[in-house]
């Protein structure tokens, strides 16, 4: 977990939206914003959130996103030039799971 991923948007499906995959189906986490403080993945869905906490069009906004939406996975930083580099996975501590169904 914790690298970012390319997929369909679930509010305009003409667009592609890049953002880091917090949770899993199965995992507790504890929302920023999100209309219930704590939320259960459900099954065949994931929780993403953009770096960028209350400015980022994300699962705290429209909440878990379906696998069938997923499309990619973001492995660089491209543009801009000054910013080239191999993304790491790596998850924030503040944003680890509460409980995970992975252990």
């Amino acid at each position: 977990m914790g690298v970012g991923g390319g997929h369909w948007s679930p509010k305009n499906p003409e667009q592609k939206i890049i953002k880091r995959v917090i949770a899993l189906e199965g995992d507790i986490i504890k929302t920023i914003g999100y209309k219930n403080k704590y939320v259960k993945v459900p099954h065949g869905h994931i929780w993403v959130e953009g770096d960028h906490h209350g400015h980022s069009f994300d699962s705290n906004a429209f909440g878990p996103v379906s696998l069938g939406l997923l499309h990619a996975r973001a492995t660089h930083i491209l543009w801009p030039p000054r910013r080239w580099q191999k993304l790491q996975p790596m998850l924030p501590p503040e944003r680890t799971p509460l409980h995970s169904d992975q252990e």
